[in-house]
């Protein structure tokens, strides 16, 4: 969950008052007294989550700042329950409805803290969770956010309170020298505002000289400036913009270039790595990042959120302070913004079709700041007929890469709008998001959707340039897969071997358009049990894939179990199996163990091992794959009760006895129900 903070002081009454009201409520909202900014609610949220850390099984947090509730419990939970297939092509409403029914760990109570949540509309009644064991603690500024919940107005800090906060940070000597100046700054000045308070101390800790007859006229000095500049209300009190401001008179320039910089990232954690990447195309130098990186720490403008110091995080107020800066210096406004952009532009642009485990890792601490450029920075996107979609196709094959369906539905959705509101409703780009769309409801399971999508693209691929380019071309061979999984093998065949043609008259036969169709026919062919056919379209294309890419890559892992499944039904076992557990071993390298393509290899070779008469040997993988797909694609996922059948086939040589004795009740149950 992060960090709780080291200088937590004056809020007893308020979180005792949070526990009681969460034992007979099932939410409370934390707001501030008049919208004020910078009065600690999320560090209070994060003080509770500590203290009662014991009465609770689990503990969750989101920020709400960039996204709506739905979107963020799909992704947190998707890594680790399984969506029904079904489901996967309902609305993200009832997605989220049998998440929360099935939230793990399913015994005990559960705390979901939903920080800095912006309006009403992030939180609708219909995405709450209606489990009473699910406690809901809400951050946000507006006062009347919600008649649901419990509302709990925090106010400012008491007086001693501040005095005590500043004397934990400054020391106890410092603060008894001057302490009516002491109280007078931190309820005339800082409006004893718990921010306000960490950034003084932070100051004085740090300019251990002065004392507090320096920093109060260094406050007034930055009172008056502001005053001047700009409209205090965005702070909620100009005593949090002052205390922001005497640090930042305080840092040197490269430091508030690098603090400039920052303030564009999305409001969550910041990978360090990604803002270094981003610096290599401003001026920002590698000695002046690593001289900001203390100084904005020293200076508690940034927190880091891990103890690697890999991620930091920067209050929202301050955040917005830096971005003024930026604003009111319009050339690097202009430069940085450019820099953020292309940044996640190159990060986008190579994600693949089938991300990995470890592209998905590398990429996910920038998704985030990809949906802040989809949301709020098209504007600043170079070439847009060229990288426009980029942005969203980027997010779109992140989600679909860990079947976040919908998710990856509504990014495309999205981007479809985006593109015919900017650059036309017939833009040649529109015909390629409809592409990609359909080849997301072919793994879906949405067919017949697919297809009109598929089939819309072509049709403006056709109007657009005629019928022999290479985009005509895999249209087609993707409208074929879809006719393929819904049985119409005579028109996929059709399709397939006219994309075929047309690829081989543009590019000729060494590339990978053509290993590509090579791999979709012998598949068709597969499902038809015309093998012997298969058999020279899986080596063919094994052959080009090797030339192309070499041999570790999925496409090679794919076809390998093409060829071994032809061998399979050939009688050719030995070969078969020694292709099945090198396409197993390369598909667990690059997708991990617990991957649905893993549980197919797994499945594939127990069938082998069946055919064969050993019994022994393809049980645990059945086993295996059965429990992979359950995990990740549901009980409605059509491969998850074709595996089990096979399992179950299998078992059906025992006898009753024989399975209680070595299988669980549910296995039994199940074998005897298909008998």
């Amino acid at each position: 969950m992060g960090k709780s903070t080291v200088n937590f002081v004056g809020r007893e009454d308020e979180l005792t008052l949070i526990h009681q009201k969460l034992q007979t409520e099932q939410g409370v909202i934390v707001c501030a007294v008049e919208g004020l900014g910078g009065i600690g609610k999320t560090a209070l949220a994060l003080e509770y989550a500590k203290r009662y850390q014991q009465e609770y099984a689990a503990q969750y947090w989101l920020s709400l700042r960039l996204s709506g509730l739905a979107e963020e419990i799909v992704k947190l939970a998707g890594p680790y329950l399984s969506l029904p297939e079904i489901l996967k092509k309902e609305s993200l409403e009832k997605q989220v409805y049998w998440y929360w029914q099935n939230w793990l760990p399913q015994q005990g109570k559960l705390l979901l803290i939903l920080d800095d949540v912006p309006n009403i509309d992030r939180i609708p009644d219909r995405m709450l969770p209606k489990d009473s064991r699910i406690k809901i603690l809400v951050t946000t500024r507006e006062r009347c956010l919600s008649t649901e919940f419990q509302s709990i107005a925090l106010d400012v800090l008491p007086l001693d309170k501040c005095v005590e906060l500043l004397t934990k940070i400054v020391g106890t000597a410092k603060v008894e020298q001057e302490k009516a100046l002491v109280e007078q700054i931190c309820h005339e000045i800082l409006g004893r505002l718990t921010l306000a308070v960490e950034l003084v101390g932070e100051y004085l800790a740090k300019n251990r000289h002065l004392k507090f007859s320096h920093l109060r006229d260094k406050l007034n000095l930055a009172h008056t400036a502001l005053t001047k500049e700009r409209n205090h209300r965005d702070y909620g009190h100009l005593g949090v913009a002052a205390a922001i401001k005497i640090s930042w008179d305080d840092l040197s320039f490269a430091v508030q270039k690098v603090a400039m910089l920052l303030s564009l990232f999305a409001p969550v954690a910041i990978a360090w790595t990604l803002l270094e990447d981003t610096a290599k195309s401003t001026e920002i130098t590698e000695s002046e990042l690593e001289e900001a990186r203390g100084q904005l720490d020293n200076s508690h403008l940034m927190q880091p959120v891990d103890e690697d110091y890999s991620f930091y995080r920067i209050h929202p107020l301050v955040r917005e302070f830096f971005q003024q800066q930026l604003q009111e210096i319009p050339e690097k406004n202009s430069l940085y913004r450019c820099a953020f952009v292309e940044t996640l532009l190159t990060i986008a642009e190579n994600i693949p079709q089938t991300p990995t485990r470890e592209i998905i890792a590398a990429v996910t601490p920038a998704i985030p700041h990809l949906q802040l450029v989809s949301q709020t920075m098209l504007d600043d996107i170079p070439n847009p007929e060229d990288n426009l979609i980029q942005v969203f196709l980027g997010l779109a094959l992140f989600y679909k890469g860990q079947g976040e369906y919908d998710l990856a539905a509504v990014t495309l959705t999205k981007c479809c709008e985006e593109i015919q509101s900017r650059l036309g409703e017939n833009h040649p780009i529109v015909a390629d998001i409809l592409n990609n769309l359909a080849v997301l409801y072919e793994f879906q399971g949405r067919y017949a959707e697919g297809e009109l999508l598929c089939k819309h693209s072509l049709s403006l691929i056709k109007q657009r340039l005629g019928e022999k380019n290479l985009d005509f071309a895999i249209r087609l061979d993707n409208l074929a897969g879809l006719y393929c999984c819904q049985g119409k093998y005579a028109e996929a065949e059709s399709l397939y071997k006219h994309s075929r043609s047309l690829i081989k008259q543009l590019l000729g036969e060494k590339n990978l358009y053509f290993a590509n169709i090579l791999n979709n026919l012998a598949e068709l062919y597969l499902s038809q049990g015309r093998y012997i056919e298969a058999e020279p379209l899986c080596k063919r294309c094994l052959s080009l894939i090797e030339q192309l890419l070499g041999e570790n890559n999925l496409d090679f892992a794919t076809s390998l179990n093409n060829l071994a499944e032809s061998y399979k039904y050939q009688g050719r076992y030995a070969e078969a199996e020694l292709l099945y557990k090198c396409s197993l071993s390369m598909r667990k390298q690059l997708l991990g163990e617990n991957h649905p393509d893993v549980a197919n290899s797994l499945n594939n070779l127990a069938e082998l091992y069946k055919y064969q008469g050993r019994y022994a040997e393809a049980e645990p993988l059945y086993v295996r794959a059965i429990a992979i797909y359950q995990e990740r694609l549901g009980e409605n996922h059509p491969d998850t009760p074709k595996v089990r059948q096979n399992f179950m086939i299998l078992l059906s040589r025992l006898s009753d006895e024989e399975l209680q004795q070595r299988f669980p009740d549910e296995i039994v149950n199940l074998l005897k129900s298909i008998r």
